[in-house]
């Protein structure tokens, strides 16, 4: 059952959408649940100034994307990157244990366009910034790999 939070931040999401050349686009997924984030950010002074999201997934996938858009608004990248799933699950009033992934994803959408940021401005990347940007290349290769196998059967 989810919180009366959630289910607003589900019916109404805030921030939905894209931005046009953002300083950072960080793009994350699950391949158990299928749910897909992807989120925007435009940074000034490095400050996160506007931040959008689309995810496509369960309510509380689009939930903890919106929820995180308001959280890390108007915060330095060093504060934005300190964010927690703990934050986002009190902010949200509680998820269900099976949902908490979702808060990860959310998380990671965000570290994966502050990582896109600094990239970009050829500024330096933080090492656990790194490690994290390497776990999720890692699982969108197998993801890719097997959508990819999926794919061949289904056409066979």
């Amino acid at each position: 059952m989810y919180s009366k939070k959630v289910m607003q931040y589900f019916l109404h999401p805030k921030n939905v959408g894209e931005i046009k050349n953002a300083s950072g686009v960080g793009e994350v997924g699950n391949i158990i649940c299928g749910d897909v984030m992807r989120l925007y950010i435009k940074v000034k002074d490095d400050v996160i100034k506007d931040i959008k999201f689309k995810t496509l997934g369960c309510a509380a996938a689009i939930a903890t994307s919106s929820i995180i858009t308001e959280i890390a608004k108007n915060k330095k990248i060093e504060d934005a990157l300190k964010i927690s799933k703990e934050e986002i699950i009190k902010s949200l009033g509680g998820l269900p244990p099976i949902k908490v992934h979702c808060s990860l994803l959310a998380i990671d959408a965000l570290k994966e366009a502050i990582y896109d940021y600094l990239k970009k401005s050829k500024r330096k990347i933080p090492e656990d910034l790194k490690k994290n940007h390497e776990r999720i290349e890692k699982e969108k290769k197998i993801i890719k790999k097997r959508y990819e196998k999926i794919n061949l059967k289904i056409k066979n």
